[in-house]
């Protein structure tokens, strides 16, 4: 159990940082599964940089981490390529 002020305060805050992080995480997650399973090309146009710009988001805040990101965008683009 914590002791001092800052430890406690600390805690408060990691608190909410995991319930915001958990939220942007499958946010993207549910949109990324959205885009895989599109057949039209010309909506998962219309999707990719949005979900491209919560990957990086992700990434930059380190929740996911940069070479996740980067693997997971290059295999959404080449999905929406080959479409």
């Amino acid at each position: 159990m914590a002791n001092h002020k800052s430890s406690k305060k600390r805690i408060r805050q990691e608190a909410k940082t995991r319930i915001r992080n958990r939220y942007y995480k499958k946010s993207a997650r549910t949109a990324i599964k959205k885009l895989r399973e599109m057949e039209d090309k010309a909506e998962a146009t219309k999707l990719l940089p949005k979900v491209i710009s919560m990957i990086d988001k992700l990434a930059k805040k380190n929740t996911w981490h940069k070479n996740k990101a980067s693997n997971l965008k290059g295999k959404l683009m080449r999905k929406v390529a080959g479409l």
